[in-house]
């Protein structure tokens, strides 16, 4: 038996996507296909966000505002422990006499590991025990937040000059006759607003190719670059020959820990709030998807699904793989009174439930796995044959003397079809 500390002793080959060889320790096992998974053949997705200390739970949007801070527990700016709050007595002067003092309580900051306090930076303690601690001002907060408004507005022009283009480019494929029957029924049924707001929050004006004057919807945001220093501040003269006391300097990852401040000695050293982490669900990228199959004849449809061979000069397009159901699929026949009966009973059919999903009149749901190839903003996509029965309608409804009562022949008929499932989810 490998050793809890040696866990490399034993690994396990995984055949995903890349072949790679980790302990079982770092391996996921998947239920529906019953394969081992490691961290890159599963597609990672944020439940919420907690925090490791107090933990508690909040949204993606409300840590989004926060920065992935907690409001409550703060790290240990030396040794990045997590700090505990403190009580002590404190004496006081009395509000009825000034001359007298009473014990009070006060809160501050510790590290039980390195014994670091808010009092060695001078933070003033708290009447209470949460909240409300003294935190460094950021001397180019202003400059930080009109950056981000430039850029925000930025990224809005050029969202709104696609939107733009992509309409214009609409217009010109579109013919005459239908364009203009088209904007009247728009005009007619009030349909512009729907058609033009295809993303929330995008105006419409920025999709009818209107501008906004300066002013009257958003101020016009201009950013000064920053000017180049000829001279820089020149070092002490006692740079080079001042003895160095170590506890007084700051290491450097205390600094990068810092990088608003980036302080020189210990004694800037303030707490910072704790990072949130991330619930995380990982899943299997082998998706199942449910197709719908309706038979349009009235009489019973025998449908078998079959997944393209390697080499198939057909399949030129798929970019995941599929595994098609192998048991045949039964159609029931078209029955226009079924439709509207809720109490007619159902055919036995004696279906699998972990291929048909569900079965009404003459329609089937089924299931299909797909394992997508390619990442990125492709469109999934996957091809399959479809092969089914089919009876030629035709044929004379009164059958003369010779052929009798003989039953029209099923001709097998064979299609290719691709399914685009869309783009990958993040």
């Amino acid at each position: 038996m490998a050793s809890l500390l040696q866990p490399d002793r034993v690994i396990y080959l995984v055949r995903g996507e890349k072949k790679t060889r980790s302990p079982l320790s770092q391996l996921y096992f998947c239920r529906y296909c019953s394969e081992l998974r490691s961290l890159e053949c599963v597609s990672h997705e944020v439940d919420s966000h907690y925090c490791p200390s107090c933990l508690e739970n909040m949204p993606s949007a409300e840590a989004k505002l926060k920065k992935n801070r907690c409001a409550n527990c703060f790290d240990c700016p030396c040794c990045m422990h997590t700090l505990s709050t403190r009580a002590t007595n404190i004496p006081a002067p009395m509000p009825d006499d000034p001359t007298k003092t009473t014990m009070k309580k006060a809160y501050y900051l510790a590290c039980g590991f390195c014994r670091w306090t808010s009092r060695d930076v001078g933070m003033a303690d708290k009447s209470v025990a949460s909240g409300g601690w003294q935190e460094p001002e950021n001397p180019h907060t202003q400059r930080i937040n009109k950056l981000i408004e430039y850029y925000q507005q930025l990224a809005q022009r050029e969202r709104q000059e696609r939107d733009r283009k992509k309409m214009a480019r609409r217009r010109q494929c579109m013919p005459m006759a239908f364009s203009q029957h088209t904007i009247h029924v728009v005009e007619k049924y009030g349909l512009g607003t729907r058609l033009q707001r295809q993303r929330a929050g995008a105006p419409l004006s920025s999709l009818a190719g209107l501008t906004l004057k300066e002013g009257e919807d958003q101020k016009e945001i201009i950013i000064e670059p920053a000017q180049a220093l000829d001279e820089v501040e020149p070092l002490p003269e006692d740079c080079y020959t001042r003895p160095i006391n170590l506890p007084e300097v700051t290491t450097l990852r205390q600094r990068l820990l810092q990088p608003d401040f980036q302080p020189s000695g210990a004694s800037q050293l303030h707490p910072k709030h704790k990072h949130l982490l991330m619930k995380r669900s990982l899943r299997c990228r082998e998706s199942q998807v449910l197709l719908t199959l309706t038979n349009p004849v009235e009489n019973l449809t025998h449908v078998t699904l079959v997944a393209c061979e390697e080499g198939d000069p057909e399949d030129v397009n798929s970019t995941a793989k599929v595994m098609v159901p192998t048991k045949e699929l039964v159609l029931a026949g078209k029955d226009a009174a079924a439709d509207y009966d809720e109490l007619a009973e159902p055919q036995d059919f004696q279906d699998d439930p972990d291929v048909v999903a569900f079965r009404k009149s003459n329609k089937i749901g089924f299931f299909i796995k797909v394992v997508p190839q390619k990442e990125g903003d492709t469109d999934v996509l996957v091809s399959f044959k479809i092969r089914h029965d089919f009876r030629n309608l035709a044929a004379p409804i009164r059958p003369n003397e010779e052929a009798g009562d003989a039953t029209t022949e099923a001709i097998w008929l064979t299609h290719h079809v691709e399914l685009s499932l869309g783009p990958l989810a993040p």
